[in-house]
């Protein structure tokens, strides 16, 4: 919950390219969706390639390994225009709704030449990814046939750049204190995804900047987020 006591929605936000889905926030976004309502439980998938040559007649090779693949998210959209959550009934169906957001995950940007790069934000959840699956069901109908409630399930991959990603491999490597002065909409999760390539490092930000609440950041405040080696990472 927001400290108010408002429900935090799950947002997806889309960018041009990936320096802007690393450092944007909301105000930065080409397009943002936020869900109808929050997904019951998602899928987070770690794999590793590995490469096992077995010798003939031999009876079994040791698993060398290769690299570590991205990780991969899997979340349920509801989407629902029965007015039964939101009071918000349309008798016209969901098309342009499932359309718009199939748009906004899988559709070819004339500007970039490319779908959009995404950043899934929701409490202390920050994934930088893009979509590579998108499947669409169609689950109530009214009389004449159109679909007023679908669930898109989709799968994100994981998409970091290299510099972020050198720094996630090695925490230890030498850093900058870095100051930056708050926008409407930042959270602190965010911004330290934005600097240290992780979300996790929220509580100790706040602890250095002397934040009793972490969730209520005033815009145009200026906050120091120290070198990684400074600043323990909080365990997720």
């Amino acid at each position: 919950m927001a400290p108010n006591g408002k429900l935090e929605k799950m947002l997806v936000l889309a960018f041009d390219t990936s320096p802007e889905a690393e450092s944007g926030g909301r105000a930065e976004a080409k397009d943002t969706f936020e869900a109808l309502i929050n997904p019951e439980n998602y899928t987070l998938e770690y794999k590793v390639k590995t490469s096992g040559g077995q010798g003939q007649g031999s009876s079994g090779a040791q698993i060398k390994f290769e690299y570590t693949l991205p990780e991969e998210l899997t979340f349920e959209f509801l989407f629902d225009n029965t007015g039964i959550i939101d009071g918000k009934s349309k008798p016209d169906g969901i098309y342009e709704d499932v359309e718009r957001f199939r748009k906004m995950l899988t559709g070819f940007q004339g500007k970039s030449h490319e779908p959009y790069h995404l950043k899934l934000v929701w409490g202390k959840l920050i994934f930088k990814c893009r979509a590579i699956e998108l499947s669409i069901t169609y689950k109530l109908f009214n009389p004449d046939g159109q679909p007023i409630r679908a669930v898109c399930k989709v799968k994100f991959k994981a998409s970091i750049e290299e510099k972020k990603r050198a720094a996630k491999e090695n925490k230890s490597s030498p850093d900058l204190t870095h100051v930056r002065t708050v926008k409407e909409g930042d959270t602190l999760p965010l911004l330290c995804y934005d600097i240290y390539g992780d979300p996790n490092y929220y509580l100790s930000v706040a602890k250095i900047n002397g934040l009793g609440n972490f969730r209520q950041l005033t815009p145009g405040a200026a906050l120091i987020f120290p070198p990684i080696d400074k600043a323990p990472k909080t365990p997720s």
